[in-house]
């Protein structure tokens, strides 16, 4: 196998030009794809923590009683999936709009009544996050007695996480398509290079060498021009992500939000992808020239 390497490095190093138009090519796929595949991974932490923040207003009817009040705290408690529940009375919530709306406070001098209802702020869990689960929480709730009106943002969840299912699904696709562009330029990179030491291969297979030993060096060098771009590819994205991620770290830091490169296991799993990209380029060029 030393042999091999070797071959495969001498012919890297003989046509620099071919194969740095390969790792280049490599590199960029990697970088572009890794750095959409960073986004969608803060994206989702971002929108998991918001998840975790959401709230569920349920606003009474305005003729309910002290006792209807406390029968429907109990039904509250006893559904699963709410993790906290908080009253607000109306007073309470009078007050609390009046410091949010300090230069409105004319609008509320002229007010003869309160208008706004009592209502409990209810926290769920961790497992019950999900946009399907929280309008199955929010319509169960909705139909208890004493209960008015059960609000949760559900337009701004559901037009997220449809907007980020199909941000997720365009990434696949463009990962697809960069993969198959790579491997088609690394391809008819190697072939340029086979064409070149056509006369060199066909006498090796004269003096008796096998296809095996003919392909392995070009399989290698395959190999070695993927991983060469998936770490150039990688090492690009976290020099940008370093220089950054600290502004928006910043600015995210007051919503208790932070940003985070990929873990070690899916960068090993980024750099095989830039190898596998070479491999194929090899394969698929070995396949034709060894018909020839």
């Amino acid at each position: 196998m030393t042999v091999f390497t070797r071959r495969a490095i001498k012919d890297i190093l003989e046509n620099p030009f071919l194969n740095g138009v390969t790792i280049i090519t490599i590199s960029l796929s990697v970088l572009i794809v890794s750095a959409f595949g960073l986004f969608m991974l803060n994206a989702q932490d971002m929108f998991n923590t918001w998840k975790k923040g959401i709230r569920i207003m349920v606003y009474l009817m305005p003729e309910t009683t002290a006792d209807q009040r406390l029968d429907t705290h109990r039904r509250l408690e006893a559904i699963s999936g709410i993790q906290h529940i908080h009253y607000i009375s109306k007073d309470q919530a009078l007050k609390l709009m009046k410091q949010r709306m300090p230069r409105q406070a004319s609008l509320f001098d002229n007010l003869s009544e309160n208008p706004l209802p009592d209502a409990f702020e209810i926290t769920l869990n961790g497992e019950s996050s999900s946009p399907e689960k929280i309008e199955f929480l929010a319509q169960r709730i909705e139909g208890l007695p004493s209960v008015a009106q059960v609000e949760y943002g559900q337009q701004w969840i559901e037009r997220f996480a449809n907007f980020f299912n199909l941000f997720k699904l365009a990434g696949f696709g463009m990962g697809a398509m960069f993969f198959m562009a790579t491997v088609f330029i690394a391809a008819n990179t190697i072939r340029l290079v086979l064409y070149s030491r056509r006369e060199e291969i066909q006498i090796m297979r004269l003096v008796g060498a096998t296809d095996r030993f003919i392909k392995i060096p070009y399989y290698l060098e395959g190999l070695i021009q993927g991983l060469c771009g998936g770490l150039i590819g990688l090492i690009i994205l976290y020099a940008a992500f370093s220089a950054i991620g600290s502004h928006f770290q910043q600015s995210l830091s007051a919503e208790m939000v932070s940003i985070r490169f990929f873990p070690l296991q899916i960068c090993a799993f980024i750099i095989g992808g830039g190898m596998a990209t070479g491999l194929l380029g090899s394969f698929f060029s070995l396949k034709q020239f060894m018909r020839v």
